[in-house]
């Protein structure tokens, strides 16, 4: 079955996991620091520019957002994390959000992880994929707004990115991705199509 992703539509956002739709279906969960790029990465997965609010001031999305491409299959953009203006009691909610969701959604397929490619693996991207890695929960990290950088920088950085992910066991893996040029668009489109599509 071909996955239009160009047909997905705003659902609902909730603040709290309880509110969420039901949990059936395929659900794949876009996720990274405020500032990383998730509302351009989403609009680019989906070809639509309006899909997901992009604002100026990062840590903006303070709720779950939820998108559907079909009747069984949908899009989470959960709040970003790791912004530093944000009061620290938004902060402990966004946390409590996230980890509830983690926890809870049994739709969950896997995770996209947004990276600033020059800025890659900060602790809380770590502390999140140590979590994925207990939870057996697959990971896949962009490497955004690699536009940002020279192809020998890009070449380095993965390097560098591989060796430090040597040690997690679970499914990590990671592609080099511009939402602004659409660099590795067909390569993350593949992964989701596979994610989609299986219905174990």
């Amino acid at each position: 079955m071909a996955i239009h992703y160009q047909k997905a539509y705003f659902l609902l956002s909730v603040a709290d996991v309880e509110q969420l739709p039901s949990d059936l279906g395929i659900e794949v969960a876009v996720v990274g620091r405020s500032n990383a790029g998730k509302s351009s990465v989403l609009n680019r997965i989906t070809h639509n520019k309006s899909l997901a609010r992009v604002s100026k001031t990062p840590g903006r999305t303070q709720m779950i957002n939820m998108f559907a491409l079909d009747e069984e299959r949908r899009i989470a953009d959960l709040p970003g994390y790791g912004f530093a203006k944000a009061p620290p009691a938004a902060k402990r909610k966004w946390q409590k959000t996230i980890d509830a969701y983690f926890r809870n959604r049994e739709c969950l397929k896997g995770l996209i992880l947004v990276m600033d490619i020059r800025h890659p693996l900060k602790d809380l991207d770590r502390q999140l994929l140590d979590y994925c890695e207990d939870r057996g929960l697959p990971v896949h990290i962009l490497l955004n707004k690699a536009d940002k950088l020279s192809n020998n920088d890009i070449g380095k950085t993965l390097r560098e990115v591989k060796a430090s992910l040597t040690g997690y066991h679970n499914s990590v893996t990671f592609q080099v991705f511009s939402a602004l040029k659409g660099v590795g668009l067909k390569e993350l489109h593949g992964l989701l199509d596979q994610w989609y599509e299986d219905k174990r």
